[in-house]
């Protein structure tokens, strides 16, 4: 709630008065749900668009700055005046309107989008954040989206469907910290069993004829793998776009990907279909992806949690699934955090984060690690082995995943420490957070056994938290369903 500052001049009732209007404004005003048809034409060309607002609305924006370029006319469906837009606000009368209908150029956005480049022309990928022109929405608020298709036109969107409507959609507030893909068109949809959840997995075709069974099964593997920290899958309503995209600049199997809170959560992975399958299973990327849900979206300012997290588990979870050995796996940590070590040494992690990220990039996505592994193993230590990161991270996705709002660093680290008997989090936070440098875990390795020799490491079995070590990298769950 907002701060109110009041003069001592005032009387008791007019400051009681204040601070009520000022309660009901903020916490008792009601929640709007607002309806959408939204037709798509059998050409992919264009999207017609029927707002219905639950009150009348003076406020409606896109949330990319150039929707307006796709915006064919918009006007009032009850007085049939024309609305113009400007930037990405629509010049609604003073007195707000109730119905809104507006018509969307869907093949220019798809021109201009390059995620287009290399897909077939039955496959149009834009995003909502163009064609959705929608008021703010408050926590409770929601849009109901009903989608009309031409006969076999497949969609996917980043937001939960309801109920059996397989076409119908509730979008509410989210994170936003990226625009989701929506896809229309002919494309694979395969609903993977992962843990606990169907996990939908959306393959986009390209003119590359290659089948994408093996590339959906590696996708449902990498899933699978974040089964491997507590038994589940971290939310239930994520779902995962493949954009097939020939590799202009190298031979890598896996482009790019990204995790984008925006509606629901999305996974986007950009591949090259044209290499060997066995080249994907080298790549880290997708558990790296995959690893990010067991967080929710914290701020930039303190990404290096994030990322350090994902870090640290991408390797500890591929150790676990047996795609690398304890030897390798230790060996990318320590390499990693050597790297995260010898990055902007006079930047805190913090501060790295707000940086140029061609600067700090090891110093953004290995400090984050540190502090993963420190709590892991000090967790461990305390507990005799009853409590774990992995743990920590069950209990937090139970109360408090997937997450519609962004974090804090300090924030999520106060969270997990009221999650586990022997708080420690805010203490790393407090100690490196804004501390030049980078955590110190040169100690932590030694005790595990892990110990340099010429240039790579050595595993010993008679180090004081050898059992520990071995622990980190064991596989305690199966990946069936847990609860």
């Amino acid at each position: 709630m907002r701060t109110i500052i009041i003069s001592k001049a005032f009387t008791p009732i007019i400051v009681a008065s204040l601070v009520f209007a000022s309660l009901a404004k903020d916490t008792f005003a009601a929640a709007a749900s607002h309806s959408y048809d939204v037709a798509v034409d059998k050409d992919l060309s264009r999207i017609e668009v029927t707002a219905r607002f639950a009150v009348h609305t003076d406020s409606v924006f896109a949330r990319s700055a150039n929707a307006d370029h796709f915006l064919i006319a918009a006007e009032d469906c009850d007085s049939g005046r024309k609305i113009l837009a400007q930037g990405r606000r629509l010049q609604l009368p003073d007195a707000g309107i109730r119905c809104l209908k507006y018509t969307i150029d869907l093949g220019k956005a798809a021109r201009e989008d390059r995620r287009n480049d290399d897909l077939l022309d039955s496959n149009v990928v834009v995003s909502p954040s163009v064609w959705m022109w929608r008021p703010r929405l408050r926590d409770g608020d929601e849009i109901e989206v009903k989608l009309q298709l031409p006969e076999g036109v497949q969609v996917s969107l980043p937001w939960p469907t309801i109920g059996a409507q397989n076409n119908t959609y509730r979008m509410t507030t989210s994170p936003q910290s990226g625009s989701a893909i929506a896809a229309f068109g002919k494309f694979d949809i395969v609903v993977a069993r992962v843990g606990n959840v169907d996990l939908p997995i959306v393959y986009l075709r390209s003119s590359d004829r290659r089948p994408s069974a093996p590339i959906i099964e590696w996708v449902r593997d990498n899933a699978s793998n974040i089964t491997l920290a507590y038994g589940r899958f971290p939310n239930p309503l994520a779902r995962v776009v493949v954009l097939p995209q020939k590799n202009r600049r190298g031979d890598s199997a896996v482009q790019f990907g990204r995790v984008v809170r925006d509606g629901g959560e999305t996974v986007e992975l950009m591949v090259d279909p044209t290499q060997p399958i066995e080249s994907f299973y080298d790549s880290w990327t997708a558990t790296h992806e995959f690893s990010h849900l067991m967080l929710p979206y914290v701020h930039r300012d303190y990404r290096w949690i994030s990322e350090g997290f994902a870090q640290y588990y991408q390797n500890i979870l591929q150790a676990r699934a047996g795609r690398y050995t304890q030897q390798y796996a230790w060996q990318k940590l320590y390499d990693g955090l050597q790297r995260g070590h010898d990055s902007a040494p006079a930047l805190s992690p913090n501060a790295a984060a707000s940086a140029d990220e061609r600067d700090t990039r090891m110093k953004v996505y290995w400090s984050g690690a540190a502090l993963a592994l420190l709590a892991d193993t000090e967790l461990r230590l305390r507990s005799g082995g009853e409590d774990s990161l992995d743990d920590v991270l069950d209990r937090f996705q139970r109360c408090c995943l997937p997450s519609p709002r962004t974090w804090s660093g300090i924030e999520l680290f106060a969270r997990f420490d009221s999650l586990t008997e022997t708080p420690l989090f805010v203490d790393l936070y407090k100690q490196y957070a804004e501390t030049p440098g980078f955590p110190a875990t040169s100690r932590i390795l030694e005790r595990l056994g892990i110990e340099l020799r010429g240039t790579d490491i050595h595993l010993r079995n008679d180090a004081e938290l050898a059992e520990i070590r071995a622990a980190l990298t064991a596989r305690r769950y199966t990946g069936r369903p847990g609860n």
